[in-house]
This record gives C-alpha cells, sequence and structure tokens, in this order.
C-alpha cells in the first residue's frame, strides 16, 4: 500500500541579517597613512604644481595673444613706413642731385678769376728792373674729377638704404710758377715777399736762380713756385671793368 505525504515541508528561514563586514583595521590603516607628513608634502605639491602649470597656461596664452596683435600691428606700420621712406628717399636723392650741380656751377664760376687774380697780384708784386718771361700754372682742371661714385646695384645692397650722394665739390690744389729776369737780385727777395703778403698766394718757394746773358748784359733768372689760395668770398670785392 502506497502513502502519500500531503503535507509541505517546513522552508528554511533566510538569513535576515547580512554578515557584518569589520571596517575598522582600514579605517586606522588610512588615517596612519593620512597622518604621514610625507605623504601630505607631496599631495600639497602635486596640487601646487598643477594650479601653478594652469597659471603658466593662462599666462603665456594670454601673452601670446598680445604679441600676435602687436606683430600684425607692426606689420601694418611697416607697410605703412615703406611707403614714405622710399618717397623720402627719392625726394633726397633729388635734391642732393641738384645741390651737387649748384655746388658744381658755383665752384666754376668761383675758379674762372684764377687767371685774373694771378696776373693781378703777380703784377702788382712785380718790381723795377725785373720782367716775367713765363707764367703758367699746374693743377687739374675745375670739374673734371668731380664724378659722384656709381651706386652698387648689387642683390645685397638692395635691403639698406640707398647711400647719400656727396654734394661738395673738392677743389683742387692749384701751383703758380713763375719764370722771371731781374737786374738786381735783391729785386727778386722783395718779389718773394710782396707776393707772400697777397691773399691769393701761399708757400712761395725759389726754386733756382743763375745767371743768364740777355742782349749782351749778364742778368739774372729765377724760377718760383706758390699755390694758388682761395681766399673767402666775403672779403673779396668784385666791380665791373667799366669802373676802373
Amino acid at each position: 500500500m502506497i502513502e502519500i505525504n500531503l503535507i509541505p515541508a517546513p522552508r528554511r528561514k533566510k538569513a535576515t541579517r547580512a554578515q557584518a563586514v569589520d571596517l575598522g583595521p582600514m579605517v586606522s590603516d588610512v588615517s596612519g597613512r593620512v597622518r604621514d607628513r610625507f605623504l601630505i608634502g607631496a599631495v600639497g605639491a602635486v596640487v601646487l604644481s598643477g594650479v601653478g602649470v594652469g597659471l603658466l597656461y593662462l599666462r603665456q596664452t594670454d601673452r601670446g595673444k598680445t604679441l600676435a596683435e602687436r606683430h600684425d600691428v607692426a606689420l601694418a606700420d611697416s607697410a605703412r613706413y615703406a611707403n614714405v621712406l622710399r618717397d623720402r628717399h627719392r625726394a633726397e636723392s633729388t635734391r642732393d642731385s641738384l645741390l651737387r650741380q649748384v655746388n658744381l656751377i658755383v665752384g666754376l664760376d668761383d675758379d674762372r678769376y684764377v687767371w685774373a687774380h694771378v696776373m693781378d697780384e703777380v703784377s702788382r708784386a712785380l718790381p723795377q728792373y725785373t720782367w716775367i718771361t713765363a707764367l703758367a700754372f699746374t693743377g687739374t682742371p675745375q670739374g673734371v674729377s668731380v664724378a659722384p661714385k656709381s651706386a652698387d646695384t648689387s642683390a645685397k645692397k638692395k635691403s639698406s638704404p640707398p647711400t647719400r650722394t656727396d654734394t661738395s665739390i673738392p677743389k683742387d690744389a692749384i701751383t703758380v710758377r713763375v719764370q722771371g729776369r731781374t737786374v738786381d737780385l735783391q729785386a727778386v727777395t722783395r718779389f718773394m715777399r710782396d707776393l707772400e703778403a697777397s691773399p691769393f698766394f701761399t708757400a712761395v718757394v725759389l726754386e733756382k736762380s743763375e745767371p743768364v746773358t740777355d742782349n749782351g748784359k749778364e742778368v739774372a733768372q729765377f724760377q718760383l713756385t706758390f699755390g694758388y689760395s682761395r681766399p673767402d668770398t666775403l672779403l673779396l670785392r668784385r666791380t665791373p671793368l667799366s669802373l676802373r
């Protein structure tokens, strides 16, 4: 005979309380580590470094923007002033060229009276019983060696400012040579002294003196050399020939 038990079996009771976790050792370990001075210093250093790096980044970013703005302004000013400088250099070149031509004309005008001054002063200082047999001067004529230097147009010079033209005109040295004869050697001394007193002559030198025969008479032949001095134009007074 088969028996069936219809009474349900008793259910197991679920655990109503979870197993408690002991956190005491973990908390004490963390508390012990936090109390370590070196760990606190390391954490503070890391924090300060991060703050410093952030501040430097912000500062450099702001400075980069400022420099970029200044660079753009400088480029605009450079382009604007480049045209101004180019026009200025062109105007200065034209002015120097004209001024050089004016100075050349003034120099030629001043030196066209050289022969007149030489002959006037020599005849004025010439003593009695003395005559001139030859009168000449040496020196480069004015205006021959006054050409301006050619400008260097090489690629290296294109970036540099143009060279200013020299507007001054050099004055060439003039040396006067006088040959003459006299019957009195003392007259040569007076002649030299009077030539040195002239504002137009300087450094009178007796190169040679020797006896010669002229028309059957014995005379002294001499040769003088002296430089021509250009006096200040304010000291000269020019009058027309009709008033002399």
